[in-house]
């Protein structure tokens, strides 16, 4: 019976993963007794859940169906899915998946929308670590306010970063003066980002979210020659002049060979507080348009909204301030849209060896 279980289920695929659950190791084990057990390895935490009881109630009635009678029960656990890196690109070994969030101009949100979505990933319960590679406008720091533990030193004389809201940050922004300038050439960038990920003390980490520069530059070349991204969320608003500028993003991406998870659309509208009236003051739908021309995934538009304003200009992110807010759950879909389209990747058809690393 075990072997009818295990052939029933390579007709059950994980959402968005184009091999079934045995092929890419999702199914850890069918037990045969009085009752039918069937465990297993779900390859993150970050799933909205309805889709995971929906996943879950299409393995049991898959099981149930050769069970002869038998009563099915499911075992689940949660690792997070993750490629193996290759020798030269291994800089940051505890670290699973390294998620860049990138635009292609500057004033689009690019940082609200990194640091909100670093954020939500950590509420579904990930571990999460930012880093903040604007070197020459670095923003994070005043975003996330005050450090629950400032950056410092370990005793092995390694970088400890800083912990807000438990996650682990790193930014430019630490180690220079508030209205000091930095400025340095390309090599120098470089140089500084590898010590971001050689010297600071990461730990074990799900998710490693990069707040990219605006543009195609020094630090985006470094960072695909430095570290194995696994895949890069593309930030725009509605209008046109934005638009473009992302499409060279994207190409940039995919010339240095990082996936593109998708593209959120930010500022894609106004609601007003009291009649509920729709202003779409930028246009509306060029992140969707784009993201089809793209052949890549739209995965999501955010409302303008002064909230979200007020919130990072405090110090304290709209996920942390107000976590049930409209605004707030529209973090937590995105992370886990995000999530998706990274397991997608990973266990449809990964470009390294996978593997599936615990995270607990």
């Amino acid at each position: 019976m075990e072997n009818l279980v295990r052939d029933a289920l390579r007709r059950v695929h994980y959402p968005e993963v184009a091999k079934d659950i045995v092929a890419c190791g999702i199914l850890r084990k069918v037990e045969v007794a009085a009752g039918v057990t069937v465990h297993l390895e779900l390859p993150t935490m970050v799933i909205q859940p309805h889709v995971r009881e929906a996943f879950e109630r299409e393995v049991k009635l898959a099981a149930e169906g050769v069970a002869g009678g038998k009563p099915v029960s499911l075992v689940t656990s949660v690792k997070v899915a993750a490629l193996s890196p290759p020798p030269d690109k291994n800089r940051v070994p505890g670290v699973k998946n390294i998620i860049a969030v990138a635009s292609g101009k500057g004033g689009v949100g690019k940082s609200t929308v990194a640091t909100n979505l670093a954020l939500a990933l950590s509420r579904w319960g990930a571990k999460v670590g930012m880093l903040d590679t604007d070197v020459f406008g670095p923003s994070i720091p005043h975003m996330l306010g005050t450090p629950t533990q400032p950056p410092g030193a370990t005793p092995e004389k390694r970088i400890a970063p800083a912990v807000y809201y438990g996650m682990k940050v790193i930014s430019t922004g630490f180690f220079v003066e508030k209205n000091d300038a930095v400025v340095w050439r390309g090599p120098m960038v470089h140089k500084l980002l590898q010590q971001f990920m050689e010297d600071v003390d990461w730990g074990e980490l799900d998710y490693l979210v990069l707040d990219l520069p605006p543009g195609t530059g020094d630090v985006q070349l470094s960072l695909a020659q430095l570290v194995p991204v696994t895949g890069a969320v593309m930030v725009t608003t509605p209008q046109e002049v934005a638009v473009i500028d992302v499409i060279k993003g994207i190409a940039m991406f995919k010339k240095v060979e990082v996936p593109v998870l998708g593209v959120i659309e930010n500022m894609a509208y106004f609601r007003c507080p009291s009649c509920g009236h729709h202003e779409e003051i930028f246009s509306r739908g060029g992140g969707r348009k784009l993201a089809q021309e793209a052949e890549t995934v739209f995965l999501g538009e955010i409302p303008i909204h002064s909230s979200v304003r007020a919130a990072g200009d405090v110090g304290m992110p709209i996920v942390e301030a107000e976590p049930e807010s409209e605004h707030a759950k529209i973090f937590m879909d995105l992370a886990a849209r995000v999530a998706g389209r990274l397991v997608s990747g990973i266990l449809s058809g990964p470009r390294r060896s996978p593997s599936l690393v615990a995270i607990r």
